[in-house]
C-alpha cells in the first residue's frame, strides 16, 4: 500500500488504515439498526432468567422519549419476588408480577405523551402490552421476534393492531450483531493539527492499548514506538513527507 494513502479515521481501527478521513464514515447505523440496537441493550438490564427484552420508544423527529425493559415493579426487590416459570405456587410463577418492556417504556416516557410514536421491541409484543401501546397513542410497532405467533396473547395483539389502525412490521436486520467496544473511546484517533495530510505530523506522541501490535506491518509505515513508565506503548508519527 502506498505509504501517502495510509492514514488514520477517526472511527476506524489501525487494521484499516487506508480511509479517507477527510470525507463522512460510510459504515455508520442507519436509523432503524440504531433504535432497534437500543431496545436489545436496554434489554440488558433485565433480570429475568429466561427472556430479557426491551423496548426503544422513537418520536417523529427520530429522537427517544423513552426505554423500558421486563422487570420488577419500582419498590419489588428482584431478590424477594419469583422469577420460576412453572411452579405449582401460582403466587411463586413471575408471570403475576413481571411489568413487560412496553409497558415500562411507555410509563418511563420523558415526553408529556407518545402519541404518534413508533417503539422498537426485541419480542412481539402481548395481548395486554397491545392494549397500553394504542391507548398510549404509539402508531407503529417495529418487531424482531414473532416466536410466540402461535400463542392466542400475540393472535389477540395483532387482532387490535389492525382493527385500531396501529402498523407493525419485523424488522431484519443487515447484520447479527452490533458491537461496542468500550476500547475504542482510549485511543485518540483524532490528530490535533489541521485536516490534510500534507501537515506537520512529527512527534505527535498519542497512548494505545497494549493488546496492539505497534510491529504490525501497517503501523510500521506510519509510526515509531516506544514504551513509556507506565509500561503504555506510545507512537510517534513520522514526518509528515511520506504523505506528500
Amino acid at each position: 500500500m502506498d505509504n501517502k494513502n495510509k492514514c488514520i479515521n477517526n472511527d476506524q481501527s489501525f487494521s484499516d488504515v487506508s480511509v479517507n478521513v477527510n470525507k463522512k464514515r460510510e459504515k455508520y447505523l442507519e436509523w432503524h439498526e440504531f433504535f432497534m440496537a437500543t431496545a436489545f441493550l436496554v434489554a440488558k438490564r433485565s433480570k429475568d432468567p429466561v427472556s430479557q427484552v426491551g423496548a426503544c420508544i422513537v418520536n417523529k423527529e427520530n429522537k427517544i422519549v423513552a426505554t423500558g425493559y421486563n422487570g420488577m415493579p419500582t419498590g419489588c426487590n428482584d431478590d424477594d419476588f419469583p422469577w420460576s416459570k412453572i411452579t405449582n405456587d401460582p403466587l411463586e410463577s413471575k408471570f403475576l408480577y413481571v411489568c413487560h418492556a412496553e409497558m415500562n417504556a411507555v410509563l418511563n416516557k420523558n415526553s408529556a405523551d407518545v402519541k404518534n410514536c413508533k417503539i422498537y421491541v426485541g419480542l412481539f409484543p402481548c395481548n395486554e402490552c397491545a392494549k397500553i401501546i394504542i391507548q398510549s397513542g404509539i402508531r407503529e410497532v417495529i418487531y424482531m421476534s414473532d416466536k410466540h405467533s402461535h400463542k392466542v396473547e400475540t393472535i389477540a395483539a395483532k387482532r387490535m393492531f389492525e382493527a385500531s389502525g396501529v402498523k407493525y412490521w419485523q424488522y431484519l436486520p443487515k447484520s447479527e450483531k452490533v458491537v461496542i467496544d468500550f476500547n475504542e473511546i482510549n485511543w485518540n484517533r483524532q490528530s490535533q493539527v489541521a485536516d490534510t495530510p500534507s501537515c506537520n505530523l512529527q512527534n505527535e506522541e498519542v497512548a494505545v492499548p497494549p493488546s496492539w501490535n505497534p510491529q504490525s506491518e501497517e503501523l510500521a509505515a506510519l509510526f515509531s514506538y516506544k514504551e513509556d513508565h507506565d509500561n503504555h506503548i506510545v507512537l510517534s508519527r513520522f514526518d509528515s513527507d511520506i504523505y506528500d
